[in-house]
């Protein structure tokens, strides 16, 4: 299960999605870098959900290795986009 939530603006469609345990986490602590429920939660979401959310997706942001996992699966993203903080897998695109 995944946390989700999106954001459209005239010209993108924006979603982010983390792993549900991570929401409210604080994932490094300098630069802290915190799993914000305002930015990742609107509702939870199984894995069907999240790739059609990732397919309609002009902008992806991506935390946790689950949903990391099935983006480099199904090729949102590639290993080269995958960055850690700690060791929390981050990635973004832009399709």
């Amino acid at each position: 299960m995944f946390c989700c939530k999106t954001f459209r603006s005239r010209h993108h469609f924006v979603v982010a999605i983390c792993d549900k345990e991570l929401i409210g986490k604080e994932i490094r602590k300098n630069p802290k870098f915190r799993v914000e429920k305002d930015f990742y939660f609107e509702k939870y979401i199984g894995e069907r959900k999240a790739l059609e959310l990732m397919r309609r997706a002009t902008i992806g942001n991506l935390v946790g290795k689950r949903i990391i996992k099935l983006a480099l699966k199904k090729k949102f993203i590639s290993e080269e986009n995958v960055m850690f903080i700690g060791d929390v897998p981050h990635a973004q695109f832009i399709q």
